[in-house]
């Protein structure tokens, strides 16, 4: 693994409202992974603020079984972030009034980043933004119902390359009185793939002077971190896919942007057995949030290439690891493997997760002829808030 030795001159706590935090990280909410148990995970090796899934606001107002049990954070997590995805502003701001009502969270995060055909296609996420007053009063209203609870945006860059948003968005964000903007620098457009333009963050910096601005896209290292804050200027990172099968990561970038300690043990040695015993760590948690062991371990499965990308793992083992039922079974299979196999370099770098390739994003009918809400508009809105997937 890379030593990062650059000396911490970017350290500097990130305040968001009045939650300060001991290094400038925090964790993008990642549909089907930043659940409970991976949040705790992350939180044993570093510092930051680790946001949950994204939770549908539709479905939290009329208090959906699941969407209930993905705001349910441990009683170790402090503080308790949430991220809400809608697009009708009273429904939005209902859903923020449950959450500082039945004090639920410390910190309330509005995603206007989701590039996923099923979300823009019925102009959510990454494409409402265009929609300048609709995104005006949402931000304001659900601002004005956190009250002391510090609430923040995340967004992409825009549409596409012909329909920029994130500078508006970023000042209109910033007069509502959020407590922090995060630019994801890619355009919905750009899905996951080519590479993040930081120089859209530091433009957002430059546009945004009163809250924090946070980067996010392409932090795969620590270095990168440093990296994206010197040359960008922004207040703090936002890290998604660079943290899967690398939960450590968290510790790393508080060794190198935050203080004294904000890390909780020394620079990893990420031997395979390290990896194997983060690995089962990750399935005991998944297996006490979702009280079953087989669903436990079902959910695993999928973490399984993230966490041994690059490592001596044979095929076959791999495979079993993919099928697994139980912690015996793990600890069987785990019990095979090469434990003081050395960390493989430039192996189990880079990136991970979903990259794909550029795609015309799906919008609404007429979505991009004007920035102003009309008919056919609202009716796609009114369908994007019967989604009671809750989350």
């Amino acid at each position: 693994m890379d030593d990062v030795t650059t000396a911490p001159v970017l350290s500097r706590a990130l305040r968001i409202g009045p939650i300060e935090l001991d290094a400038p990280v925090v964790l993008a909410p990642m549909a089907g992974i930043t659940n409970t148990a991976f949040r705790r995970l992350c939180r044993e090796y570093g510092a930051g603020l680790y946001v949950s899934e994204m939770i549908t606001s539709r479905a939290l107002v009329e208090r959906n079984a699941t969407t209930m049990r993905l705001i349910t954070h441990h009683e170790s997590e402090t503080p308790r972030s949430i991220q809400l995805y809608g697009v009708d502003p009273a429904t939005v701001e209902g859903a923020v009034r449950v959450l500082v009502e039945e004090d639920r969270a410390d910190h309330i995060d509005l995603n206007f980043g989701c590039p996923v055909p099923k979300v823009t296609r019925k102009g959510g996420g990454a494409a409402l933004p265009w929609k300048l007053e609709l995104f005006r009063e949402i931000v304001t209203r659900a601002a004005r119902a956190a009250g002391d609870i510090p609430l923040t945006v995340k967004m992409r860059k825009g549409i596409d390359v012909d329909h920029l948003t994130y500078l508006d968005a970023g000042r209109i964000a910033e007069d509502a009185g959020v407590a922090a903007v995060a630019l994801h620098a890619r355009t919905a457009a750009e899905f996951y793939s080519g590479h993040a333009d930081w120089d859209a963050i530091a433009q957002l910096k430059q546009a945004v002077t009163s809250v924090p601005v946070l980067g996010n896209g392409d932090i795969w290292s620590a270095e990168d971190a440093v990296r994206m804050m010197a040359e960008t200027g922004c207040d703090g990172v936002v890290v998604g896919r660079g943290c899967l099968g690398r939960p450590w990561l968290f510790g790393d970038l508080a060794r190198a942007l935050g203080g004294p300690d904000a890390a909780s043990g020394p620079p990893v040695d990420a031997t395979l057995g390290f990896v194997a015993q983060a690995f089962r760590r990750h399935a005991e948690l998944l297996i006490e949030f979702f009280e079953d062991e087989v669903r436990g371990c079902r959910d695993i499965r999928k973490h399984v290439a993230w966490y041994f990308k690059g490592y001596p793992v044979g095929g076959d083992t791999r495979a079993r690891l993919a099928t697994v039922s139980s912690l015996a079974e793990i600890d069987e299979l785990l019990a095979t493997l090469e434990l003081d196999a050395p960390y493989p370099g430039a192996a189990a770098e880079g990136q991970r997760g979903r990259a794909g390739t550029p795609k015309r994003p799906a919008l609404p009918d007429g979505w991009l002829e004007s920035r102003d809400l009309g008919a056919e508009a609202s009716c796609a809105l009114a369908e994007a808030e019967l989604d009671h997937s809750g989350g």
